[in-house]
């Protein structure tokens, strides 16, 4: 590059970076904030310059990053002027020699504790290590607790990344993909971010199915117009009847996002023709006062209720009771005049704001500064239950992100007890998950529960409005089976720490009875001798050894002493076991396997020849050619194909990103691979003959399974069959549906798969 071009480059950076910065500056000033400019102004001159001649993967001036996250704090989570310098200087500390110390110094502890706490959850969540994963979601759920606005930068600066991740290599694009959709949307929405939630959403479905995506777009554009036909049609005799009740007003059309109607297209096994709810109404209005803003949302039910009859089970008031994220409206569903079911949502501005801004926006509607003592209830609870779960971690950092998970995505229900207050606890909850979560010793010690004043075990599920009361008993214990149908993170987290508890007990006391049997008879304690214990009793080891014997599952009698007088020990012992127990990883280890030669950086070709020698094709999710894959380097060095919105590929996306390889098909109609269909429909005669007859010999497909099940004239049947790539099955299906008795076909993962309503 010539000087010249050098100075272009220079003069064009300069001119964007003000630019941006501008604008962030004209939209903080058009905000109900404090005005503090000259010290967002010294945020930004101070990040500027610590940030100078660096540049991003899309060749951008690396400045604009933190501008973005500023802008999106500012104008998109309604965040103000600590937040906005703090978003300015997110990355200094971490990308250049400027410490905690030197931001505290210029501008004010405040600003400096959340720059440190955005600096210590750094580089996304995750690590590449397991471990390091679960330490740094740890660290970033402990931050959220001394200041809320750390995360929702750190959702903000998600965002942004998000925005541009077309900039980057295919598999880090799964990766972010996959963690953003796996943590950081549910945190979204667990902090009322609706809209930053269903965009996190959307940007992570492009990514990983860019085509799917696409085609989804453009079904959404092609019934535009009827959508806005309907919209029109229904919402005339509504506007009317608000206008007659004079309360200032607007009405949206929400239209369904791209990936929630794709994820409702892959949980139902249905098309996106045969998605009903696609639209939604919004009536957002102005209260004639604060105190009427309850009344109001209700008046306008009443009315619109004698326009349109509602449907009896799908009234939603979250007014009266908000979601734990503080989202408050009243859901009704009416039928309209053209036969479809169709939301209305009812919300006042003030809940508009919180519904799309989350916590964020009650500081809008609150008189002077932010304080610690102000923050919503509701959040505060969920955050002392993190920190409860925090202080039992789990070992496997999988099982400990999948608990926090369990938090993360729980809609709510509310639950009496038996003084009359409300409890907000996660649909699908147990009585065993209330009573933990109203005491740790109230759950260990339950022995049932009184639901509506009738006796119902520990795992009945809960139901809105449902008054419980916990019976207890002193001399219960925590069984190992309740872990099955605790569904709560709290309730799983305390159930695994209190057997984990008493299974160390067991042990100890175990090992200080073998202590005493080896003792008694004069006997050597050694690592063979304790290995011949183990075989004679069918233990794998040590420990499992002790914890029977310490639950007087068997005793050591004299049997015992004579075998291990008389038989000497397998000379092996010694290379999978050492003294106490405890196996040996070092020695244990199997010797890896020669390492591949991968390059991450490019898309690996799956041929014929490579998916039969060098790749493994997932068994949990079976995935064919025209499938959207990724490829999982494993513990033994071998490539795993996964869909990728399989359930365990998910889970790798969002620990191991860095053993994720981007993959093609490149495999023809060269081999064979297993499928599964289910079909639906009205019996009769014949009907198996038609399907087995377009299926053989119309299409030459081999039938490898079939199984076909009639309940009152409804059929269903499962059909294993062995097909080149997706393009056949879409044919299989698309053929089978011509036939008038049937009435769904779609493709199954596995063949006893239960199709949801």
């Amino acid at each position: 590059m010539t000087d010249e071009e050098k100075l272009t480059q220079e003069q064009t950076d300069e001119r964007l970076i003000n630019e941006a910065f501008q604008e962030l500056l004209d939209r903080y000033l058009a905000s109900r904030h404090r005005r503090k400019v000259e010290l967002i102004t010294k945020a930004f001159n101070f990040a500027r310059q610590a940030h100078k001649g660096v540049r991003r993967r899309s060749g951008e001036p690396y400045i604009l990053h933190p501008i973005a996250v500023a802008r999106i704090a500012c104008v998109e989570i309604g965040l103000g002027s600590t937040s906005i310098c703090a978003a300015l200087l997110h990355d200094v500390v971490e990308d250049t020699d400027y410490t905690v110390e030197d931001i505290e110094n210029l501008f004010g502890p405040k600003i400096a504790q959340i720059v440190d706490g955005l600096t210590k959850i750094s580089g996304g969540i995750f690590g590449d290590r397991a471990s390091a994963q679960a330490e740094n979601f740890k660290k970033l759920l402990l931050t959220m607790n001394d200041d809320i606005r750390v995360i929702l930068i750190k959702i903000a600066d998600r965002l942004h990344n998000m925005r541009t991740l077309g900039s980057m290599l295919p598999s880090k694009q799964y990766k972010i993909a996959g963690e953003t959709l796996y943590i950081y949307a549910p945190l979204a929405n667990r902090l009322g971010l609706n809209r930053i939630k269903t965009e996190l959403e959307d940007l992570s479905f492009k990514y990983e199915h860019p085509e799917t995506y696409q085609q989804i777009l453009e079904k959404l554009k092609s019934t535009q117009s009827e959508r806005e036909n309907v919209f029109e049609a229904f919402t005339a005799p509504i506007r009317a009847q608000l206008d007659k009740m004079g309360l200032p007003y607007k009405i949206l059309a929400r239209v369904k996002s791209p990936y929630s109607i794709w994820n409702k297209m892959q949980t139902k096994h249905i098309t996106f023709e045969e998605i009903y709810d696609i639209l939604a109404v919004r009536i957002i209005f102005t209260p004639k006062t604060e105190e009427e803003e309850l009344n109001d949302c209700f008046n306008i039910y009443v009315a619109i209720s004698k326009i349109y009859k509602p449907h009896p089970d799908r009234l939603r008031d979250w007014v009266s009771h908000p979601k734990a994220n503080g989202y408050r409206a009243l859901h009704v569903t009416l039928m309209s005049n053209m036969g479809q079911w169709i939301e209305v949502q009812i919300r006042s501005e003030r809940m508009n704001d919180i519904a799309e801004q989350g916590f964020a926006a009650h500081w809008k509607y609150k008189a002077g500064n932010y304080n610690e003592e102000e923050r919503d209830g509701e959040l505060s609870k969920w955050l002392r239950t993190i920190k409860e779960i925090l202080d039992d971690p789990q070992p496997d950092a999988l099982d400990f992100l999948d608990t926090i998970k369990l938090n993360l995505f729980a809609s709510e229900i509310f639950v009496f007890t038996p003084k009359g207050e409300i409890k907000t606890m996660p649909q699908n909850c147990t009585a065993l998950d209330f009573a933990f979560s109203i005491h740790t010793f109230l759950g260990s010690h339950c022995i049932g529960a009184k639901v509506n004043h009738k006796l119902v075990p520990l795992s009945h599920k809960l139901q809105s409005g449902d008054q419980v009361e916990i019976l207890t008993s002193k001399s219960q214990k925590v069984q190992p089976s309740w872990i099955n149908f605790a569904t709560t993170a709290k309730a799983k987290a305390k159930i695994l720490a209190i057997l984990k508890r008493e299974k160390k007990e067991l042990q100890q006391q175990g090992e200080d009875i073998i202590n005493d049997f080896f003792q008694q008879a004069h006997i050597e304690q050694t690592e063979e001798k304790l290995q011949r214990l183990c075989e004679l009793h069918n233990v794998k080891d040590f420990d499992e050894l002790a914890a029977a014997v310490g639950q007087h599952a068997f005793e050591l009698n004299d049997s015992d002493l004579n075998e291990l007088k008389d038989k000497p020990a397998p000379t092996t012992w010694k290379k999978f076991f050492n003294f106490g127990g405890k196996p040996k990883q070092e020695e244990r280890k199997q010797e890896p396997e020669a390492k591949l030669n991968i390059d991450k950086k490019k898309v690996l070709k799956l041929t014929p020849d490579a998916i039969q020698k060098n790749y493994i094709i997932a068994d949990c999710c079976k995935p064919i050619p025209g499938d959207d894959v990724l490829g999982y380097i494993d513990d033994n060095n071998r490539i795993i194909i996964h869909k990728r919105q399989c359930p365990i590929a998910s889970q790798l996306k969002s620990s191991f990103g860095n053993r994720l390889l981007a993959v093609q098909w490149e495999i023809g109609k060269a081999l064979n691979f297993p499928v599964n269909v289910y079909i639906q429909g009205i019996d009769g005669i014949g009907l198996l003959n038609k399907v087995t007859e377009i299926i053989s010999n119309e299409l030459s497909v081999n039938i490898h399974k079939l199984s076909i099940e009639v309940n009152d004239g409804i059929f269903e049947g499962r059909i294993q069959l062995y097909v080149h790539d997706v393009d056949d099955v879409n044919t299989i299906c698309n053929n089978l549906k011509k036939v008038e008795a049937i009435k769904k076909v779609t493709r199954i993962e596995g063949f006893d798969d239960q199709i949801a309503d």
